[in-house]
């Protein structure tokens, strides 16, 4: 054998193997340190290429739905909260509304180099990916970037999918976003327990307050819930809870004190803040679902937008609705109205509605309303219906249209409180191209009667008469300047009796512009308003001259004589001169109370629904929600104006107005009524109480060569009650218990009742 076959024998089929070392045999003759090194690089460089490609293709999206719903939520004057509506309890607050030491907080816990990071830890990325491969679950270690990545833009399934894309997408978000941007973000979508989302949600759930007055060991807590929100929730957590909370609240503070956000000193003097027990969710029972049923019907109007558009949520709604007097309000109507009704003794009791609005003549706020006994028991509002007449209340609309037109009679005798006009009932307008003679109530014929007596009294022909020669095109266009709903209305004598339709909102406005010296005043339940946090413009009030200071004036000195020796005695005062009108539609269907001091008007109305279906005295049924009387209701043979909606208004205006105040009337149009004459005190044995003469007498001369008589037998004051004002409807008759009146408009008052004290003439 030749030496190359020795060779080739000893190199084992060619190959040399160096002295001492065995050859490689099997699997191991493929890997060597270089191919292992080179597949590694070969494949960081395909991950990296890879991402690369991921990153260019994966774009940011746009928010997900779910992310972005917020409630809508309704607030109280002084800020509490009324009311959510809404899926999910969430409010979106600015970062400018957090506590510095707050947001500082949430950054300590979660993410304390969040300020410095590019938004991501690949570190805990990696951990993360490596727990969701080999089925471990969750895992953390994201930033809050990737956390508000994940809660804003993604979902939260754990795949590798959408790990990657929470990876390329936070750092895209950390690049285009500032820092405090992103901040926000993850505060406002972030899940606290109890059903809040986002911190001003958490504040309110776990504190009762606004994200804006947390102080930074309520702040610590909250961020420390959100690592665990029920098993960290302090009312519901188990021992092992506790301690595992209040030691990721001892955390939170630390780090804070580690990055110099909070003294040392500070931290020290630091105790636990125990939440407040969970409240069940703000809900739409009692009074509150008419509050926010108005408050939401006037944004729409306003901004133009629809029912599905404000649903859709991140509305901050803050109503003008004042929390004690709708307290006073709705205590009123219990006392002086629920407690004497009794549907199990009398089936009209329960037929009777009840609705009130109040109103700040200064500025239109309503400060308190009554829409019935809840809105789960009675959809419709009785404060915003528009469905009942408002009968005699429209009364003083019309003076003040003859005042402001500086109208005449047909004899051309100037109109205004001290003109005289003939009461008879039934008697035919003059003038009017369409028929027209509506009876007094009862029938009672009053003869020559002034302006003044007229109003106390209510007196259907007198009015009638009044909005001919004034012109019922005037009327009615001053009706509407003063804020009533004329539209399309008819233009016809038999509205001066207040045939339209109205609501207590309404005639509240009305008499708020008449209390504002002639200033339209539109009554408003929006105080502010924000949508996702913009704020929100809308109208002011009051607004524009619509009528004269002095036809204005002239009328609230008429009304306060409905209050002294008319309709509306009710609600006589020692102490504050009032200024209202009953009214009392067509067979008693409603009643009014309309009336205010000067810095308060309120309208009071009762309306007849009925309960359930029933069959008339005539046989034929009666719908549920039909208009019925309310003769009967309470025990009294007739509901008008000046019973239940009159003593409802003075147990709530007398509590609610504060201290006394004084009109301030221009009335060089003629004052209605003079102050009232000192009392002639006679002797308290001879059982005949106190009286007063009559001031003065007419400052006009009569229509007619007929004086009105020295006495007035046939038109004294009205008991409390009695003024029914629709069409055709009559007034109260008078009764052998009324005191001797004055038929040119002087006050009288009833035996042992004093006379107001002058308090603004």
């Amino acid at each position: 054998m030749g030496r190359a076959d020795e060779r080739r024998a000893g190199g084992h089929g060619g190959r040399r193997v160096a002295p001492g070392r065995a050859p490689r045999r099997g699997i191991r003759r493929f890997f060597t340190w270089k191919k292992i090194l080179g597949a590694f690089f070969g494949l960081c460089l395909l991950v990296i290429g890879a991402f690369v490609v991921l990153y260019l293709v994966v774009s940011v999206p746009e928010g997900n739905a779910q992310a972005q719903l917020q409630s809508n939520v309704f607030k109280y004057s002084d800020g509490t909260v009324m009311a959510r509506t809404g899926k999910v309890n969430r409010e979106n607050v600015d970062l400018s509304e957090v506590p510095k030491d707050v947001q500082h907080a949430f950054v300590a816990a979660e993410n304390k180099s969040f300020y410095k990071d590019q938004g991501v830890d690949f570190k805990g990325t990696a951990r993360g990916l490596f727990n969701t491969v080999t089925g471990r679950g969750r895992q953390g270690g994201s930033t809050i970037t990737q956390q508000y990545v994940k809660n804003y833009y993604l979902d939260q399934d754990q795949t590798v999918t959408r790990k990657l894309k929470e990876l390329v997408i936070s750092l895209k978000v950390d690049r285009e976003k500032s820092k405090d941007d992103i901040l926000q973000g993850y505060m406002n979508t972030s899940y606290y327990g109890r059903g809040a989302y986002g911190i001003q949600a958490a504040a309110q759930a776990y504190y009762g307050k606004d994200a804006r007055r947390l102080d930074v060991a309520e702040g610590a807590y909250l961020a420390a819930l959100l690592q665990a929100p029920s098993q960290y929730d302090w009312t519901q957590a188990t021992d092992s809870g506790k301690k595992l909370v209040t030691a990721r609240w001892n955390y939170v503070l630390d780090n804070m004190v580690d990055e110099h956000w909070l003294g040392a000193a500070e931290r020290g003097g630091l105790k636990f803040p125990v939440p407040g027990s969970p409240k069940a969710a703000d809900g739409l029972q009692g009074q509150e679902g008419y509050f926010v049923q108005a408050a939401k019907a006037e944004v729409e109007k306003e901004k133009g937008i629809s029912d599905a558009e404000f649903e859709a949520g991140g509305w901050t709604v803050t109503l003008t609705i004042d929390k004690k007097k709708e307290k006073e309000l709705e205590g009123a109507v219990k006392q002086k109205l629920r407690s004497r009704l009794a549907p199990k003794q009398r089936a009209v009791d329960a037929d009777v509605q009840a609705g009130a609005v109040s109103v700040d003549p200064k500025n239109g706020d309503v400060v308190a309303l009554y829409g019935g006994t809840s809105l789960t028991d009675h959809w419709t509002s009785n404060a915003t219906r528009r469905d009942y007449q408002p009968a005699s209340t429209f009364k003083p609309l019309i003076l003040a249209a003859a005042l402001d037109q500086d109208a005449k009679t047909q004899d051309g005798v100037p109109i205004n409180a001290d003109t005289v006009y003939d009461g008879t009932s039934k008697r035919a307008v003059k003038g009017s191209d369409i028929p027209f003679a509506p009876p007094n109530e009862d029938d009672v014929d009053y003869g020559p009667v002034t302006v003044q007596r007229a109003m106390n009294k209510s007196i259907n022909a007198v009015f009638a008469q009044m909005g001919v020669d004034v012109g019922m095109d005037e009327v009615m266009k001053t009706a509407g300047k003063l804020g009533m709903d004329v539209d399309g209305l008819p233009v016809v004598p038999a509205q001066t009796l207040g045939s339209m339709g109205a609501s207590p909102l309404e005639m509240a406005g009305v008499y708020a512009t008449l209390d504002n010296h002639g200033k339209r005043v539109t009554p408003h339940i929006v105080k502010s308003a924000t949508s996702q946090g913009a704020p929100v413009d809308l109208p002011k009030s009051p607004g524009d001259q619509v009528v004269s200071r002095a036809a204005a004036d002239s009328v609230t000195s008429v009304l306060t004589g409905v209050v002294d020796d008319g309709t509306g005695s009710a609600v006589r005062s020692p102490v504050q001169r009032v200024a209202g009108k009953t009214g009392t539609s067509d067979d008693n269907k409603s009643a009014w109370f309309t009336g205010y001091t000067p810095d308060l008007v309120t309208s009071v109305g009762l309306f007849g629904e009925a309960a359930k279906d029933t069959k008339g005295d005539d046989g034929k049924v009666v719908k549920r929600g039909a208009q019925v009387p309310m003769k009967g209701a309470g025990g009294l043979p007739r509901v008008d104006g000046g019973s239940f909606p009159a003593q409802i208004w003075a147990a709530y205006t007398f509590d609610a107005m504060g201290e006394p105040s004084r009109f301030d009337l221009d009335t060089d149009k003629g004052a209605g009524v003079s102050d009232p004459p000192a009392r002639q005190t006679r002797d308290p044995g001879d059982g005949t109480g106190e009286s007063d003469e009559p001031s003065d007498g007419p400052s006009s001369p009569p229509p007619s060569s007929q004086q009105p008589p020295s006495d007035d037998p046939t038109g004294p004051e009205s008991p409390p009650g009695g003024d029914p004002g629709g069409p055709g409807g009559p007034e109260s008759p008078p009764t052998s218990e009324d005191p001797p009146g004055d038929p040119t408009g002087g006050p009288s008052t009833s035996p042992g009742v004093p006379p107001p004290r002058n308090l603004g003439f």
